[in-house]
């Protein structure tokens, strides 16, 4: 695979895509156009922080602590997770290493819900609900890979696809009604097919 493009943090094609339906989706989405031009979304521990708090998977991005270790450690999960979800959605055995690797996240400790109680408005309580752990990184991981387990392990994953978009590789859970979504979305990928259909039936 040729090596992922060197991007500025404020480059468009930087910001992460939510549109998978699932957090292993949005998670393995972290590495866009693999086939062609891959941009790493998680060039730094401090990306990586964004994305566990833009994913709301633990408390702001400030409180979280993400070593380079850490780091490594999302990365591998993520192309674990990624050859995992081809695997099975073609029907074909995974590789026994990426089963485990996604196993042992799994099996780490998750987050847990805490209550805070820091004042009241008026007469009212104001309760606040945060997520708490240990090791938020490893916890944000571990809820991942749960994700990863329980969707490969169920029916959902016959609706789990590819972006037909040849540039594209997201994968995403297809929601629609009628199952014919094509598109990772139609704001990214969709657009751009209407477009280059209709410039080709123009030349025509």
């Amino acid at each position: 695979m040729t090596p992922p493009l060197s991007r500025d943090a404020a480059d468009p094609e930087m910001s992460f895509p939510f549109i998978g339906g699932r957090p292993c989706l949005n998670f393995v989405a972290t590495l866009g156009k693999r086939r062609t031009s891959p941009i790493e979304r998680l060039p730094d521990p401090a990306a990586l922080a964004r994305w566990i708090s833009q994913a709301q998977l633990c408390a702001g991005e400030d409180d979280m602590r993400v070593a380079a270790h850490d780091l490594t450690v999302a990365r591998a999960l993520r192309e674990a997770l990624y050859r995992l979800l081809l695997a099975t959605m073609g029907e074909h055995a995974p590789d026994p290493a990426d089963v485990q690797r996604v196993n042992e996240a799994a099996a780490r400790p998750d987050l847990a819900p805490q209550l805070a109680l820091p004042g009241t408005q008026g007469d009212e309580p104001q309760t606040i609900l945060r997520w708490h752990a240990a090791h938020p990184v490893r916890a944000a991981l571990a809820g991942v890979a749960r994700d990863a387990v329980l969707l490969v392990g169920s029916p959902l994953l016959a609706r789990v696809k590819e972006c037909e978009n040849p540039g594209c590789t997201l994968l995403f859970l297809d929601d629609s009604q009628a199952r014919r979504r094509r598109w990772c979305s139609m704001e990214r990928c969709g657009n751009l097919a209407k477009i280059a259909g209709y410039r080709s039936r123009a030349r025509g």
